[in-house]
């Protein structure tokens, strides 16, 4: 909101414009001053040269960089080096869906590829943001995507057996919201012919009856080796006979299937058909693994993370703990062999989907570097697991949680809890935790959640409806974690808010939809007894959230310890609320952090419009820039020369479904030249 005041001429304005004026050059000279002086000079031109070749900073998935340019001491001296604007936002009034700007870019043989919400690929300068070539696979805008209109972003590959020069050497493998992969000409942007069917695979094939707009891919596929392997969203509380959850590895040069692995076994000859009713098995879909994957290189392995069977909140139709859901999953690259497997909700009746790319480090353990896969989970658990064999680091429990109460679910007894890292996120939230700007809307909150089932974390979905905390939403989401593999430390973001679900038996739910009343989101899961509604967030008057902030945070976590070091609020209301205020309860967020080797984590994320700097050792705010949009995706960092400078880049287009400001920026920010 902005006013105007509306003075008269004369001698107080007269002397305000001379002491203005005498006040900016006094700024200015100072400013000079600091510029040139001693430690506090803004560019050095010391330090390492560094790529960001991979979405999550590396095949790994640590979002790690080296640069030490930009430290803790002159970040505050940022400033916007260049925007690039794609021109692919869509606010719902042309096209059925809104869209979300969630791309990583990556810097590949000196240029930086980015993918579009419309699925676009574009090549950039690295230094200056100008265009170089861009690619448009043309998928039908007009679609109702189950989701928002989105991409994450691409993947490199570079074919050892081909000539230096030849054409598709180095290629961009980028897979689209319709649901097909493409092998791009990183030079040029043309398709690379003998890929597929001039360029591109039809992922729609043999996964089951397709429903156009409900069949997607959001995150970038991963090659490795000769092979390029990618998994699939889905709309998964339409029905219980979704689409299968293929996670499938194509060849790199040729696009010709080399294997496939079945999160839900449909046949007798796939591992876990044996944990399955086997009627249950070759009807139930999804299992599929929507979030980025990650890979380690020097094993040949690829791990998957895996959400829910479908649908979500009902498993009357897949009875057990649905093995393979909801689970990290490793698996031999080059041939698909399942090498082990860790599962982090038994039978998901909550949409905990792994939402989070894994993050392939090393534990230190008496002096002794063990290989280890993290993973963050929408409930706020870390797993720390080796990355060898599957087994927990630290210890993990088998806890008892709340039983069913509706007719013919059978929610599973126990879920693992680990011990360490302890929960980075409260379990309890009861009536009397509501929170309220005023005492009414506390009241209002609290009768709410008096009106819904909780018994804790696990508590499953009912007919009267059930409170549930952690959200749908998370916890931890498809950003990810960083891991800064220098001090040993994890950065993790967190929602840190509740949301409600019910079941509706099937006689009444259509008259619940078109009920005056209705509030949230319908579902049918047809093919069983119930509908679903539910609501990703909990929220009284104005939509302000009913639980207390923070409710959003970022936390750093000592890995070799398995112990919290720091946690701070991410985000203010200032974009969220009527007047500008800059509050720190933290946001809601979306997106992932960065962590670099000079000591700085990066973020956006927050519904608040700003890029951050904290510092790693105390989570100290260093520096915050202003974003033309909502900055809900992972920023990167690279440095291209020995004589130029760190870049930090966001996309900053907002996110349809959380309500910030859309737009179709990629904004750098860099130290003065």
């Amino acid at each position: 909101m902005r006013y105007l005041l509306k003075v008269e001429r004369g001698t107080v304005i007269h002397y305000l414009k001379w002491l203005i004026a005498i006040l900016t050059l006094v700024a200015v000279v100072l400013l000079a001053r600091a510029a040139v002086s001693g430690p506090d000079t803004v560019l050095s031109v010391g330090g390492p040269v560094a790529g960001w070749p991979a979405y999550g900073g590396d095949a790994n998935g640590t979002r790690y960089s080296p640069l030490t340019q930009i430290t803790v001491e002159n970040v505050k001296h940022l400033e916007v080096a260049w925007v690039h604007q794609t021109g692919d936002v869509s606010d719902g009034s042309r096209y059925r869906r809104k869209s979300a700007f969630e791309a990583t870019p990556i810097l590949f043989e000196g240029l930086l590829y980015v993918s579009t919400p419309f699925s676009r690929v574009i090549a950039l300068d690295p230094q200056t943001g100008a265009e170089r070539w861009s690619y448009d696979p043309r998928i039908d805008l007009d679609l109702g995507y189950s989701e928002s209109l989105v991409s994450r972003g691409v993947e490199a590959w570079v074919d050892p057996r081909a000539p230096e020069g030849e054409p598709c050497r180095a290629r961009i493998f980028f897979a689209t919201l319709d649901a097909r992969l493409l092998a791009l000409d990183a030079q040029t942007g043309q398709p690379c012919e003998e890929f597929g069917t001039a360029g591109e695979v039809d992922l729609k094939l043999d996964v089951g009856e397709v429903e156009i707009g409900e069949y997607e891919v959001t995150s970038p596929p991963v090659a490795l080796g000769d092979v390029v392997i990618v998994g699939s969203a889905q709309g998964d509380n339409r029905r219980v006979e979704v689409e299968s959850g293929d996670v499938r590895g194509f060849d790199a040069r040729t696009g010709a299937l080399r294997w496939t692995f079945q999160p839900i076994p449909r046949s007798p000859d796939r591992p876990g058909w044996d944990a399955w009713q086997p009627e249950q098995a070759r009807r139930v879909g999804a299992g599929n693994a929507w979030a980025p994957l990650a890979s380690d290189p020097e094993s040949d392995l690829v791990f998957v993370p895996t959400g829910s069977a479908a649908p979500d909140f009902y498993g009357g139709e897949r009875l057990g703990n649905n093995m393979f859901a909801n689970s990290v999953v490793a698996l031999r690259a080059s041939t698909g062999e399942l090498v082990w497997h860790f599962q982090v909700v038994h039978h998901d009746l909550w949409d905990y989907d792994i939402a989070s790319q894994p993050t392939v480090t090393t534990v230190r353990r008496n002096g002794e570097e063990i290989p280890a896969v993290v993973q963050a989970t929408k409930m706020g658990h870390i797993f720390v697991l080796n990355r060898d064999t599957g087994e927990p680091l630290f210890p993990v429990e088998e806890r008892p949680v709340p039983v069913s109460t509706v007719d013919g679910e059978e929610a599973w007894p126990t879920q693992p809890f680990p011990v360490l890292p302890p929960p980075l996120m409260a379990e309890i939230m009861t009536p009397d935790s509501a929170w309220g700007i005023t005492p009414w809307h506390k009241g209002k909150c609290r009768d709410k959640m008096k009106a819904l089932r909780y018994e804790g974390i696990f508590t499953p979905p009912s007919l009267e409806g059930s409170l549930e905390y952690p959200s749908m939403i998370g916890g931890a989401n498809w950003g990810g974690v960083a891991m800064d593999l220098e001090r040993r430390i994890l950065l993790v973001n967190l929602n840190r808010f509740a949301s409600w679900v019910r079941l509706i038996p099937r006689d009444q739910w259509e008259e619940a939809r078109r009920a005056a009343d209705a509030e949230g989101q319908f579902t049918a899961q047809q093919g069983t007894p119930y509908g679903m509604n539910r609501e990703g967030g909990l929220v009284g008057p104005g939509d302000i959230p009913c639980t207390p902030p923070p409710w959003g945070k970022l936390v750093a976590v000592n890995l070799d310890e398995g112990s919290v070091r720091w946690d701070v609020p991410l985000g203010t209301i200032r974009d969220m609320a009527p007047l500008p205020l800059p509050i720190g309860w933290g946001t809601p967020n979306l997106g992932g952090p960065i962590v670099t080797a000079a000591g700085l984590v990066f973020i956006g994320a927050a519904m608040d419009n700003y890029l951050r700097a904290f510092d790693v050792e105390t989570g100290e705010e260093l520096w915050k820039g202003r974003l033309p949009a909502g900055g809900q995706a992972t920023p990167m960092t690279y440095r291209i020369r020995p004589d130029g400078r760190q870049y930090v880049v966001i996309a900053a287009g907002g996110h349809g479904n959380l309500g910030t400001t859309l737009g179709d920026y990629l904004v750098a920010f860099a130290l003065p030249e």
